[in-house]
């Protein structure tokens, strides 16, 4: 295979994995479950793989406003944050990929004022884009929402709308 292939190939895994991963239903109530009343799976965590932990942890605490969870293990490579009832998102020091991320593998999180979230992000000097990287832009979807896009520290994206 050539490079260009592979990597074509290895994008597509990747996306088709997230895709699965952000589209199983959530739990019904605040309890996690393994399965719903039809017996499919359910929504549990996410994962991403960071070099610096302390670094990427401290972007989600800080920029996204995540409140850090208890987690089982008593390490150093590992943070839990809250994303919703029942929900976590696991941030997991390692030798990440270097890969450049495409924008359209993200998680989404939505927030009640978008103009307050854009002023945040203004105050902490953080970097956003609409949908094709112009800078300070939102993205106006066709049902009205509006959405930016930021990275974290290892260049995964991040979108945030005002959804309701």
């Amino acid at each position: 295979m050539n490079f260009s292939f592979t990597q074509t190939l290895r994008n597509l895994i990747k996306t088709i994995v997230l895709a699965l991963l952000f589209a199983v239903a959530r739990p019904e109530s605040g309890n996690a479950q393994n399965t719903n009343n039809n017996g499919q799976p359910v929504f549990n965590h996410a994962a991403l793989c960071a070099k610096n932990l302390k670094k990427t942890a401290d972007f989600y605490r800080n920029v996204l406003q995540l409140k850090q969870i208890n987690h089982p293990f008593n390490d150093t490579v590992h943070v839990w944050l809250k994303i919703g009832e029942g929900l976590a998102l696991h941030i997991i020091q390692g030798d990440c990929s270097t890969n450049v991320h495409d924008i359209g593998i993200h998680l989404c999180f939505a927030v009640p004022n978008l103009d307050a979230f854009i002023k945040h992000l203004d105050g902490m000097n953080v970097s956003y884009t609409n949908w094709t990287r112009e800078p300070k832009k939102i993205q106006l979807r066709a049902d009205g929402v509006r959405q930016i896009y930021l990275q974290d520290p290892d260049g995964f994206w991040i979108e945030v709308n005002d959804a309701k």
